[in-house]
């Protein structure tokens, strides 16, 4: 049975008309789990599967009115052919070449519900989409065929469900142009639920893909964590522990980044970054962001990334262009988005990975928002990659020693030689970077050790030697 056969069986209705789903597969191995545990560098691409105006401006003239989100391109004439065209030449093998080229190690890929449909066509029932679902047919097998890919580049995949049925925000972006929330109907609810099931199942096992984003941007909401914790308990019994989901701060990163701290399975917090949008953002130019962010923000941020994991999924060079004078030279305003840009990646290299917004856009030049023009402007560094000396492998003991260590220590030694060990294979691994998620690695390390029944009541020694290993081989190898 072929890949795409044994999808079709998993999302295969029962008898009783409920969705089939496997239980939890075991945990990937350690080894091949590098992708999803190191530090993310990565870029968004934008407007391939979820669609925006602005991004796609020659995919958006065939659009209905009022021409903001893929529901306006749905109900376009020929949209079928419209959009797997799209699909097609949008991302191409020189776009993942150049990914892989200069530095960065995942992609975060933003999809629909409606995506769902050849594969999971229940999604889609009751939904706005269901007139269009013909549209959508072909879209699953071309995000598969994205995330294996992407993983001949060596890079990892976060899948994030961009657009949630009756749309989780206001914006374009979640699919709908009405500018109302209707994801609390409980018929959205339901295709929802079906929707992030189906991915949990069948991503959970592919180590190409690093994590799966339960919403975007959802409008902040009294029901939203219990939505989060009764999803949780409905995907973990698919994923298993050790699977990353990541959840959407919904603009209350401190809430949430406490909440997810308090958790035991791999919750990731992701937080959106953009300092270009309210009268006060468009008051200072980016010079001052940066200042902003190192003086007054960064404090704040990393209060929350020592709660839990903390991700900025989303983060970009865009200024208002109203920060600057109207004849501020082009030059200027480029070395100004370079400050911005290097105050933010100096904080977000603290946390556990970035994402920046997005890879392209098919308007003529935006050092802003395009990663390639932002490269081409040297606003973005030339690699994203940390450039890091040598690191002996076998230094670790003496290294403790020498900084007062007690040999006789045993689970602290051991634990701090597995941290050493580990943070170095990270760096000699394809794509050259950091062990990231050091809780949740540590916590997998310590399950091993325990079963030689060394552990005993000394799981804070692991959890402390493990991280003070990692923490100095790291500062041995990057400085």
């Amino acid at each position: 049975m072929g890949f795409l056969d044994k999808l079709k069986d998993i999302s295969k209705p029962t008898s009783s008309g409920q969705q089939h789903f496997q239980p939890a597969p075991s945990a990937l191995p350690l080894e091949q789990s590098i992708k999803r545990y190191r530090k993310q560098r990565g870029v968004n691409l934008g407007s391939w599967f979820t669609t925006e105006d602005w991004l796609a401006t020659e995919l958006y003239k065939h659009a209905l009115e009022p021409r903001g989100s893929d529901y306006d391109l749905a109900r376009a004439p020929n949209a079928k052919a419209l959009m797997e065209h799209h699909w097609d030449t949008w991302i191409t093998d020189a776009d993942w070449e150049w990914i892989r080229s200069r530095g960065f190690n995942s992609v975060r890929l933003p999809i629909g519900y409606y995506h769902l449909a050849g594969v999971c066509p229940d999604v889609l029932k009751g939904t706005d989409y269901a007139p269009y679902a013909a549209v959508y047919e072909g879209a699953w097998p071309r995000i598969l065929n994205a995330i294996e890919t992407a993983g001949r580049y060596g890079l990892g995949v976060l899948v994030d469900l961009h657009a949630a049925a009756g749309a989780q925000n206001t914006d374009g972006h979640s699919g709908m142009s009405k500018g109302k929330v209707n994801f609390w109907d409980k018929s959205n609810l339901k295709s929802t639920a079906l929707a992030l099931r189906f991915l949990a199942s069948t991503l959970a096992p592919n180590p190409n893909v690093i994590g799966l984003e339960l919403l975007n941007e959802p409008k902040n909401d009294n029901r939203l964590q219990g939505w989060y914790e009764r999803t949780l308990d409905e995907l973990r019994p698919l994923t298993g522990p050790d699977f990353p989901i990541y959840v959407s701060d919904a603009w209350d990163t401190n809430w949430y980044s406490q909440w997810a701290g308090r958790r035991g399975d791999f919750i990731v917090v992701d937080h959106h970054l953009y300092r270009c949008f309210t009268p006060e953002d468009k008051a200072i130019d980016g010079r001052s962001h940066a200042a902003k962010l190192a003086h007054e923000f960064a404090p704040q941020f990393l209060q929350w990334c020592g709660q839990a994991p903390v991700v900025v999924g989303e983060w970009s060079a865009g200024l208002d262009d109203s920060c600057l004078p109207p004849d501020t030279p082009a030059g200027e305003r480029d070395a100004q988005k370079r400050a911005w840009v290097a105050a933010q990646m100096d904080l977000y290299e603290r946390s556990a990975g970035y994402w920046f917004w997005t890879l392209k856009t098919d308007r003529p030049w935006d050092a802003g928002w395009s990663a390639y023009n932002a490269a081409q402007a040297e606003i973005l560094p030339a690699s994203m990659v940390r450039r890091h000396g040598q690191a002996d492998a076998d230094a670790h003991c003496g290294y403790w020693g020498s900084h007062g260590g007690n040999p006789n220590a045993h689970v602290f030694s051991a634990a701090f030689c597995r941290g050493w060990d580990d943070a170095l294979m990270f760096l000699q691994s394809e794509g050259q970077a950091e062990l990231g998620f050091v809780g949740h690695w540590s916590r997998r390390r310590r399950d091993e050790f325990a079963q030689s029944g060394q552990l005993g009541d000394a799981a804070w020694q692991w959890d402390h030697g493990f991280a003070q290993g990692v923490q100095a081989l790291t500062l041995q190898a990057l400085g």
